[in-house]
């Protein structure tokens, strides 16, 4: 496999690499791990569109476009410390 440089900043790169020493593995290993463990738009948007399809289907509940921006707001909300509306 060949390698490739990735340049940060030095700050990035040390943090890097405490991460990895803490994991017991190389910082090769790290990024790939990151990489695997986080989700691109597209896997995010699928796995919403799985869920909603479960929930239509094992709950009776149909999830409208509605209901997903008040969930969206209910994050922003906790996101940012403002009290939070019942949904």
């Amino acid at each position: 496999m060949a390698d490739t440089t990735i340049k940060v900043d030095p700050t990035v790169r040390d943090r890097l690499m405490v991460l990895a020493r803490e994991r017991g593995i190389t910082m090769r290993d790290l990024l790939a791990e990151l990489a695997g463990a986080t989700p691109t738009q597209e896997e995010l948007r699928a796995r919403y569109e799985e869920t909603k399809a479960y929930c239509e289907k094992h709950f009776g509940v149909t999830l409208t476009q509605d209901d997903h921006d008040r969930v969206e707001k209910v994050w922003e909300d906790l996101e940012a410390g403002r009290p939070v509306d019942s949904l």
